[in-house]
């Protein structure tokens, strides 16, 4: 009698270790392991460009950890899944569960379509501590404000389930339909991503070590380090939970087994953030296009494609936004004291709409999250849930000083000013004209001029938002 064949269908879960749906597939018969690239996902939230670097590399080690047994394909998921099933007579199939709008609709209709052919889906949660419809308040509606959704909601859920290993048996099965990685041209066809390979071990292996490393290192000064940019305080997992080559609950249960105090509750609360994002696009899906607060429907943004195009190109003439930016086009990622600097400035001293932030970042962010980027572009715009007030300004001068305040980090994407004085590193408009010679600096030609003052924008757009209606109360 043959061996019962179970179709697994990875996406946002590309590891073997604490995998759900893998290890309960690989209990009951041999595997068939796909990856299928979602050609019906081509709208304005198919994967950006830094994301199909991350993903071709992604997908090219978990082949070589299941020596080559992984299956590729790309078209429409259904009936790929369908012409599978039928082929390998599977009575089952297995997948993690993904919370984005598209991919719940997606997902729906696909359970149904082989419920009616007497085939068994079953969905698992690999992606989250804890899901989106297993937080709420006491009236069964969804938190607006982190800290209660977090304390309240979560703290006091059922603990996060602890982390699986790696499936004892994986009896896997390579199909001879499967197409090549290469196929799925997910590489750019202007190689601008060769800058980025010396920046990332882009596999299940290289996400563990990073993950140990933040952990004997950053994790010890993570609560006031995180916020210095040129310190190596940060975790850098963003990108490799999004893809899941680590899991949350990997770094949630790792991360206790290491450290305690106000480090560890710091790090526990930012995964607590990654919770609440996810929380707020599954109860509220047109997050990435909606205002979360109407009353900003009224802003009065600018269009200016000019500013639009300084800004992305890290040419502002502040140099920690420049910086920023530079680091986000070198490296895919933006430290992320960083990255509320840039988008301050963005929608507070150019008045441009957050939606352009969110797209720009979406395209060449290795971390992109259709979750956490909305909702970390709605909370620095003051429009989404728990937002920064819109008053809040981030001052990219007093904010260099304070948190670059040698300018090594600033220095390293902004090389033309390596070597200004750190007392006019981040105004270098103020620097006397000898000191700037000094340093080969020209205002003007090799670093620009401020492209707006700082004084009068932040005037412009605190005169913008006493213009807006007031809040309605909760």
């Amino acid at each position: 009698m043959a061996e019962k064949v179970n179709i697994f269908w990875f996406r946002q879960d590309l590891r073997i270790a604490d995998n759900p749906a893998l290890t309960h597939a690989a209990e009951s018969g041999r595997v068939l392991a796909v990856y299928i690239l979602d050609q019906n996902d081509q709208g304005d939230h198919g994967p950006g460009a830094a994301s199909r670097w991350w993903l071709h590399h992604s997908l090219k080690a978990l082949n070589e950890s299941l020596q080559g047994q992984l299956n590729i394909f790309r078209g429409d998921p259904q009936t790929i899944l369908q012409d599978l099933q039928e082929k390998y007579g599977a009575s089952e199939i297995f997948w993690n569960r993904c919370y984005e709008p598209q991919s719940i609709e997606r997902d729906t209709a696909i359970k149904k379509f082989f419920q009616k052919q007497q085939v068994e889906v079953k969905s698992f949660n690999g992606s989250l501590l804890w899901e989106p419809m297993q937080v709420l308040k006491n009236d069964g509606t969804p938190y607006r404000v982190f800290t209660p959704y977090y304390r309240k909601g979560c703290l006091n859920a059922d603990a996060p389930r602890e982390p699986l290993p790696v499936p004892q048996k994986l009896n896997l099965l390579k199909s001879e339909s499967s197409e090549t990685l290469e196929s799925l041209g997910l590489l750019p066809k202007i190689r601008w991503d060769q800058k980025m390979e010396s920046y990332w071990e882009i596999s299940e292996a290289g996400g563990q070590q990073k993950m140990q490393e933040f952990f004997e290192h950053g994790l010890r000064d993570y609560k006031e380090g995180r916020n210095f940019p040129a310190k190596s305080c940060v975790s850098r997992l963003s990108p490799y939970l999004h893809q899941g080559q680590i899991s949350p609950n990997q770094a949630w249960y790792g991360a206790q087994a290491k450290h305690s105090g106000k480090n560890l509750d710091h790090f526990l609360s930012e995964l607590g953030w990654r919770e609440f994002s996810y929380s707020l696009l599954y109860h509220f899906p047109d997050l990435p296009s909606r205002n979360l607060q109407g009353r900003f429907d009224a802003f009065p943004w600018k269009e200016d494609s000019r500013l639009l195009e300084r800004w992305k190109r890290g040419q502002t003439g502040y140099p920690i936004v420049d910086a920023g930016m530079r680091e986000l086009w070198e490296t895919g990622y933006v430290h992320n004291r960083v990255r509320m600097i840039v988008g301050s400035f963005l929608v507070k001293n150019l008045l441009l709409h957050w939606k352009h932030g969110e797209r720009w970042f979406w395209d060449c962010l290795v971390d992109a999250d259709m979750a956490n980027n909305s909702a970390s572009w709605q909370w620095v715009a003051g429009c989404g849930a728990d937002a920064a007030p819109y008053f809040r300004i981030f001052n990219p001068v007093s904010q260099g000083q304070k948190f670059d305040p040698e300018g090594t980090y600033t220095k390293q994407f902004v090389p033309e000013l390596k070597d200004l004085p750190a007392k006019y590193l981040f105004s270098p408009w103020e620097a006397p004209d000898l000191v700037l010679k000094n340093a080969g600096v020209q205002l003007g030609e090799n670093y620009p001029h401020p492209i707006v003052p700082l004084r009068e924008s932040r005037e412009k757009a605190l005169e913008a938002f006493s213009m807006l209606p007031k809040a309605l109360s909760a």
